[in-house]
């Protein structure tokens, strides 16, 4: 996989895990807010941090 394709990549997944992050908020339901908040934390910084790596010497 090519580099930019990869940062594209990763890009989109990050910013899906803030969505899952923030979805509680736009849906109002509280019921599922810890476990959809974990995980769309876990995706963005894990997503965020792998990018930063991918695209260090560009």
């Amino acid at each position: 996989m090519d580099h930019s394709t990869a940062r594209t990549l990763l890009t989109i997944l990050m910013y899906a895990g803030v969505g899952i992050f923030l979805l509680p908020y736009a849906a109002g339901k509280a019921s599922n807010a810890p476990r959809l908040m974990l995980l769309g934390g876990i995706i963005a910084v894990v997503c965020g941090l792998w990018r930063c790596y991918l695209t260090d010497g560009d």
